[in-house]
């Protein structure tokens, strides 16, 4: 989907009200007990104190305006299982999930705090991203209070070069990430929404590799095909038709509405 320009401008005031110039210098990187990239986008949902880290069914939620929660998950949605057999009987939930866009890197020495000069991965982010995420919560995803809101993102990420291996850069771990842009919004409702991770030019009848390589264009490197289409067949958009030699062959059901009904 595209960005309206009130997206645009809203998630910039919530990224200027958290990341204030040289505040990071002055307090050290990383070490504010909540990390950039969530509170940015908390803000970019609701910036009204009152409704954040809200006491809710025995869990706190991060966001509630007393009709509807708001989950920021920028790691794994396996924790968030328990909350979600908590809250989804009792209110509608959006789950909102940040994906690296385009990423800049920059190392931090251990000893001395210097910084390296940051370099740009070579990994670009897309919302097929996701899937790894959505596979760890798939029996709630058919769940009519739940909504998935992901978000693509520019961000610059600070790592601590304090692994193993030349440079020690091999098992570091991240300090923080700091949004620098909102690329693209991609809200998913229902089955039907999950359409749009449907590639152009499939066959009537595609092996998971013809899938990937369908949706090259979409950067789906380090997705597994199989987690994609479990996911997109548990929603009803694909499913299984046959084997040709050891692949397993699928199909989009021809009653399945089009991308944009």
């Amino acid at each position: 989907m595209s960005l309206t320009p009130e997206q645009i401008l809203r998630f910039q005031r919530a990224r200027d009200a958290v990341v204030r110039p040289g505040e990071r210098e002055r307090n050290g990187i990383g070490t504010q007990m909540e990390k950039t990239v969530h509170a940015v986008c908390k803000r970019y949902v609701d910036p009204d104190p009152d409704h954040q880290e809200i006491p809710v069914a025995g869990y706190i939620a991060d966001l509630f305006d007393g009709t509807r929660i708001t989950e920021v998950q920028t790691g794994s949605f396996a924790p968030l299982r328990r909350k979600l057999l908590a809250f989804l009987p009792r209110y509608p939930v959006t789950i909102l999930h940040p994906i690296p866009h385009e990423k800049w890197l920059t190392w931090i020495d251990p000893e001395s705090g210097a910084l390296s000069k940051r370099t740009k991965s070579p990994v670009t982010g897309s919302f097929y991203h996701a899937f790894r995420e959505l596979y760890e919560i798939r029996p709630f995803l058919q769940d009519p209070n739940l909504t998935l809101q992901l978000l693509l993102i520019d961000m610059e990420e600070y790592r601590v070069q304090d692994g193993w291996g030349r440079g020690g850069k091999r098992g570091s771990h991240r300090y923080d990430r700091i949004p620098e842009k909102l690329v693209d919004e991609l809200v998913l409702k229902g089955p039907d929404d999950y359409n749009a991770f449907l590639p152009e030019g499939l066959p009537d009848a595609f092996t998971s590799r013809e899938f990937v390589q369908a949706a090259a264009r979409k950067k789906v490197r380090t997705v597994s095909p199989s987690t994609m289409l479990q996911v997109l067949a548990e929603q009803g958009v694909v499913t299984r038709c046959g084997k040709r030699g050891n692949s397993y062959l699928w199909t989009v059901p021809k009653d399945r509405p089009e991308k944009g009904e």
